[in-house]
Formats: structure tokens, sequence, C-alpha cells
């Protein structure tokens, strides 16, 4: 049975332009898990019909936080905390008013290079048939070089989709949605992008049998080594 060696693009991303540790990061990492898990209710509200009130949108901001800097071990003075669940709400409300509620998450594809390494990507949205969506917190626009990475990744795992980058930065006041849409990779854009995931995998990479993977699987050719 072949095997592939298989990373998450968010690996491939932290390897690439790792971040050094700071203060205040797993409040940090707490809070954005709190976004997501808010995110992910609204939007299921939205896709059975119901559309979320602002006292509900704050009562799940409010629960989720808590849990998840319980969860973290960290404690939040009253005035973060406040000052926390106003962006969050924030978010929230501008998550609603955004073209991305209620839509779904697409099913992971896997980057298949030269069958010998696979890349796992999950863009945060998509239609189901014309385009896919990453959703940052803060604002990415221009993209920085990591999240471009983990975008252009995407633009391979979905190739023929296009691809927009909404940003619904909590730091603002108010929080507004600004979108950018990305052009197609060029082949150099894409060869580099491959390269580094296929180099990083093969090092990395954890061994996996190939049969019993799930797709979609999309392939490509191991490019050349970058010199």
């Amino acid at each position: 049975m072949g095997t592939l060696r298989t990373l998450p693009t968010y690996e491939v991303v932290q390897r690439t332009y790792p971040r050094p540790t700071r203060e205040g990061d797993e409040i940090a990492k707490a809070i954005g898990r709190a976004i997501d898990g808010a995110l992910s209710q609204i939007g299921h509200q939205a896709r059975i019909g119901r559309r979320p009130t602002v006292s509900a949108m704050r009562a799940t901001a409010e629960t989720l936080l808590d849990e998840e800097i319980e969860t973290a071990g960290e404690d939040l003075s009253p005035e973060l905390r406040a000052k926390t669940l106003t962006e969050i709400q924030g978010v929230l409300l501008a998550y609603r008013a955004s073209p991305i509620l209620g839509l779904p998450r697409p099913k992971s594809r896997l980057i298949v290079i030269g069958n010998e390494v696979g890349i796992y990507a999950q863009p945060d949205y998509w239609d189901g048939a014309r385009r896919f969506f990453e959703m940052k917190s803060y604002l990415a626009i221009p993209p920085p070089p990591d999240v471009a990475l983990q975008l252009r990744l995407f633009q391979l795992a979905f190739p023929g989709l296009e691809s927009i980058l909404i940003c619904l930065d909590r730091h603002a006041s108010p929080v507004t949605v600004r979108t950018l849409t990305l052009p197609p990779p060029t082949p150099e854009e894409s060869a580099l992008a491959l390269r580094r995931a296929y180099d990083l995998a093969r090092e990395h990479g954890e061994p996996k049998v190939l049969e019993y993977l799930e797709g979609p699987f999309v392939p490509y050719p191991i490019p050349p080594p970058v010199l």
C-alpha cells in the first residue's frame, strides 16, 4: 500500500512563518476560539432559517468567552472582559450583515504532490459552487506573507473557484466588513507554494496509508527545488 506524508495547511504556514511567543498569546487564542465558536453557532442558526438577535449573540459571546478563558487557565480583568465582549459582539454583528452568513465550511481537500505528500486544505466557508472565503477577525488586507501562503494553498486545493479574503476587524470601531478577491496564482507562485509544502511534509509530515485517506484529492507534480 502506498503512503503519503501529510500536513495540514496551518502547519505549513506556521513552519514557514514562525511567530515568537509573546505575553498574552494564550488569551488571544482563547478569544479567537470564542469568536470561531460564536460564528459557528450563529451560522448554524442562519442555515435553519433563524436570525439571531443582538441579545442572543451577546449571550453566546459571553458564554463562549468565559468557557475558553477558563479552559486556557487565564483570567480577564472586568475591564478587559467588557472590552473583549464588545469587540466580539461587533464581529458577530458584522458577520450577520456579511455575504458569508450561513455559508457552510467545505469538506477538507487533500493536495497530493507527486504521490508522496498530502496537504490538507479547508477554507472557512464556500458557496458550494463558485467561491470560497477565508475569514480573519483582524485586518489582513493586503495579505501578510503567512496569510498569502495559506490562501495560495487553498486556491491550489480549490482550483477554478473565486477566492475571497474577508476581514471582520474586531479592533476597529465599528467593526466593518472588508473583502479582497484574489487573482489566481501564477505558475511561479503555485510552484513556490507547492515546493514549500512538499519539503515540509517530507520532513515533518505524518505517514498515512493512501488507501485509507478520504478525498477529494487534488494532484500536482513535484515542482523543482527552489534555488
